[in-house]
């Protein structure tokens, strides 16, 4: 037998703190519940340091998010009630996803919907999940809603992973090479101007630039850090702004190859999130709601909030999309197709699939135009900083 240290939450939602021996952790919280205790933490006795560690580094994730809307689709889909499930997704979740799920679990045993217990954690569950699990509950469907979710959250993980790895290459290369180009100014290019000033030589173009830059770093690197510092700062403040916002989209969208590709993912994103909401049986003048909340531009926020204001008008969504800049001309003709068949989830599911497509396309051809660029960029400062270093030593040696 071991003994657990626990901190717990009674009936009266205070926190209560103890001790319990029990064979397992398991056992452990099943002596606590029968105790009428929620539990908040549980660990080893002795085993500070790590629990201690794991706090720390611990934190709820997307993959945490997606593992437990998977394992409650099956456990409900298997025909357990929703308070055992969270019970025995609780007992095995880690410390940071427990606290989570307790409070879950204490507000549904204190007779709250999931929907609403979901709702107090919008860091970790969005309006489009919430709203999701609230249409399950109404219709008495939440093992399809929480399948459906599950696997558009999985879809929307593994895209998000292509497009993170097909950029992180280009990335690596480029900050390698702006460490490499420090290490150059301040290091190595200062002693190669003492040596230069012994010889008293005259030296090249080319090499004097190099000094001239290097001895701008080395002297007013702090100011440069600063100076970045606020600049960055600044940036940020004003992007918060609504006209900040906006123009930054507008600079994003109008990069070659990278625009093209920002609007490819989000019209994935906003093609597959509208079907999903529209499947769970959630009217299209809230699914339009929802989903410019959930954009991620603030042009097709707006764009996507005067829809709203124009179909709860009576005008229908396939001509509300007719943005061409934002919105290409096979959505509102597929749009158009799906309203007339009654089957506009369906048509939106297929053009999300389209738009995914699409967007692979997009992130191999950035690849591709990626690499020559960067390769270019290498040959082009190395062969400058190879000409300005060797062109003086050259003309020193034929002196001799």
């Amino acid at each position: 037998m071991s003994y657990f240290r626990y901190v717990a939450k009674n009936e009266h939602s205070e926190t209560v703190k103890g001790k319990v021996e029990a064979q397992s952790k398991t056992q452990a919280v099943q002596i606590l519940r029968s105790r009428n205790l929620f539990v908040v933490s549980l660990q080893l006795e002795g085993d500070d340091s790590m629990s201690v560690l794991g706090s720390l580094v611990s934190g709820v994730k997307h993959d945490d998010i997606v593992n437990l809307t998977r394992q409650l689709s099956t456990m409900i889909t298997a025909g357990l009630p929703l308070t055992e499930s969270l019970s025995i997704l609780e007992q095995q979740g880690k410390l940071a996803m427990v606290k989570v799920i307790s409070e879950l679990l204490k507000d549904i045993e204190g007779g709250s919907t999931f929907a609403a217990a979901l709702s107090k954690f919008p860091k970790h569950f969005t309006p489009v999940y919430t709203q999701l699990i609230k249409a399950g509950e109404t219709a008495g469907v939440m093992d399809e809603v929480l399948q459906r979710l599950a696997e558009n959250m999985e879809k929307d993980k593994e895209f998000k992973a292509k497009t993170k790895g097909a950029l992180i290459y280009p990335a690596i290369v480029m900050i390698a090479m702006g460490i490499v180009v420090m290490v150059m100014m301040v290091l190595v290019v200062p002693k190669l101007t003492d040596m230069y000033k012994d010889f008293g030589a005259e030296l090249p173009a080319p090499t004097q630039f190099l000094i001239d830059v290097s001895t701008f770093f080395t002297k007013t690197w702090y100011l440069i850090l600063a100076g970045t510092g606020a600049g960055i700062f600044g940036l940020r403040k004003w992007a918060k702004t609504r006209a900040g916002a906006i123009e930054i989209a507008k600079i994003q969208f109008k990069i070659p190859i990278y625009g093209r590709l920002k609007r490819k993912i989000i019209l994935t994103e906003l093609t597959r999130t509208t079907a999903l909401l529209l499947t769970a049986g959630i009217s299209l003048l809230q699914v339009l709601e929802i989903v410019a909340d959930a954009a991620d531009s603030i042009i097709y926020q707006e764009e996507l909030r005067e829809a709203a204001k124009k179909v709860e008008k009576g005008v229908s969504l396939a001509q509300t999309v007719t943005n061409q800049d934002l919105f290409p001309m096979i959505l509102s003709q597929m749009v158009a197709v799906g309203e007339e068949t009654g089957k506009l989830d369906e048509v939106l599911l297929k053009l999300s699939t389209y738009f995914q497509s699409e967007s692979e396309h997009e992130i191999k051809n950035l690849t591709t135009a990626l690499e020559p660029f960067i390769m270019i960029v290498l040959a082009v400062g190395v062969g400058f900083m190879t000409i300005a270093i060797i062109m003086p030593i050259y003309s020193l040696t034929s002196q001799f």
